[in-house]
């Protein structure tokens, strides 16, 4: 524990739950940090002068006549271009066995930045992944969830995401992972020879579930740093929000506040777009744009965490896995990107929009013919026809595991319309189809 001058130091603690622990202070902040005893707190709630600390490795122990001393200051991250293909816990320690960071100390947590100071989002981000690309194409400064079974390969297809997408530095921030997890983020990142711009804050399953609640700020703190002083282009890619939001319910419930909806905290909608309105793009180039995985419960989306997301962010990313070829594809229904029309078409090939529109709409008349199917109707000429596309559509453009460039994506798509429909069927522009068909 560092040692600074005139120090509040306090040792009568009033009351101790499982996650926190109330005393009578005066002049402290909120957010400010805290050891108590030898363990790591933040203030999470003041009335008064009494003020409750959040314990990130618990109360387990703790006698009401701890040492409880104020650090005046927020929890900080030492930024610089040392972050740069390193792994680091909660708290922004190395945890990869390599040296300490030198650096400037900045607080994390701070506020999104000020909306006049911000650009409008316009440049493409092209992760190679064909379901994103194509149907859902994502923008620098965008926010934007995976949606996804807590059985679904998502971590992945974040990794995937990280390897392919075209920016200048990528940052997870892992929620939650397991020991398994964050091995393989490591190996994949370390066998692509990928680790120069990647950087990673882990909570794993055996660390304390409360220190989830820094990694995203930790996350965006190092984020700023690229994008506000370096001015590179940052990928935020953060798993899993619905630990964090566990997290956040797990102190809630020990300071005695009346749960919301789902068990969360009141507080749920507001904690999450403190994240998500982090993503920005800046009018000297640096951008912030972040995807994180929510898992679904029983793929409920209504539920409190992923319904509240949808609400903040920009979209989003489902995956499903489509039992027609036994592949996890980005359902073209379920998705979303509200910002791809800045970017199809223009800094795509001219026919991206109409490509998209007209494989959608063939692929959901697949779906019509399904259902037509098992409820024991004929099926037309058609139908065969739409049913055999939405078949190959999945395997060759849908699916998690495509890898290609947006041109050859729609390249696939104009073979497949060839393959199995007239001119006349497709609906788009004479001059398009004339070239492309």
């Amino acid at each position: 524990m560092e040692k600074i001058a005139f120090q509040k130091i306090y040792t009568k603690i009033t009351r101790v739950t499982k996650a926190t622990c109330t005393l009578h202070a005066k002049d402290v902040g909120y957010e400010e940090m805290a050891v108590v005893g030898d363990r790591l707190a933040q203030v999470v709630k003041i009335i008064g002068d009494e003020v409750t600390l959040q314990v990130f490795k618990g109360t387990e122990g703790i006698p009401t006549n701890s040492e409880v001393v104020f650090l005046s200051r927020p929890p900080m991250l030492t930024v610089g271009d040392e972050l740069a293909g390193r792994f680091f816990n909660a708290y922004g320690q190395p945890i990869d066995g390599g040296p300490e960071i030198g650096g400037e100390e900045r607080p994390i947590g701070g506020p999104s930045v000020n909306p006049v100071k911000r650009e409008q989002p316009s440049q493409l981000i092209a992760t190679g992944i064909a379901g994103i690309d194509l149907n859902n194409t994502l923008v620098t400064g965008q926010k934007i969830p995976f949606f996804a079974d807590p059985d679904q390969p998502y971590n992945q297809v974040m990794a995937m995401v990280a390897l392919r997408a075209e920016v200048d530095k990528i940052i997870l921030g892992g929620m939650g992972l397991t020991h398994d997890d964050y091995l393989f983020y490591k190996q994949v990142f370390d066998n692509a020879g990928a680790l120069d711009r990647i950087i990673s804050f882990v909570n794993t399953t055996e660390d304390p579930p409360v220190e989830r609640l820094l990694v995203p700020d930790m996350a965006l703190a190092a984020a700023e740093y690229f994008a506000a002083d370096k001015n590179e282009k940052v990928l935020v890619l953060l798993t899993d929000m619905t630990l964090y939001a566990d997290a956040l319910s797990i102190v809630s419930n020990r300071m005695d506040q009346i749960p919301s909806k789902d068990s969360m905290p009141g507080s749920l909608y507001s904690d999450l777009a403190k994240i998500y309105e982090k993503a920005v793009q800046f009018p000297a180039g640096g951008s912030i744009t972040i995807i994180a995985v929510t898992t679904l419960s029983g793929g409920d989306i209504t539920h409190a965490i992923p319904d509240n997301t949808g609400y903040i962010t920009e979209g989003q990313l489902f995956l499903r896995r489509d039992t027609d070829i036994g592949k996890v594809i980005v359902d073209p229904f379920r998705s979303l990107s509200r910002l791809k029309q800045l970017v199809i078409g223009t800094q795509t090939r001219a026919d991206h929009p109409q490509v998209m529109n007209t494989a959608i709409r063939l692929y959901a008349d697949a779906a019509n013919a399904r259902t037509k199917l098992e409820n024991g109707f004929d099926l037309t000429e058609y139908d065969q026809r739409t049913m055999q596309f939405a078949r190959e559509y999945s395997s060759t453009l849908l699916a998690i595991d495509i890898n290609i460039q947006i041109t050859e994506m729609l390249n696939t798509a104009w073979e497949l319309f060839r393959k199995y429909f007239r001119r006349e069927e497709l609906g788009i522009k004479q001059e398009l189809v004339d070239k492309y068909f």
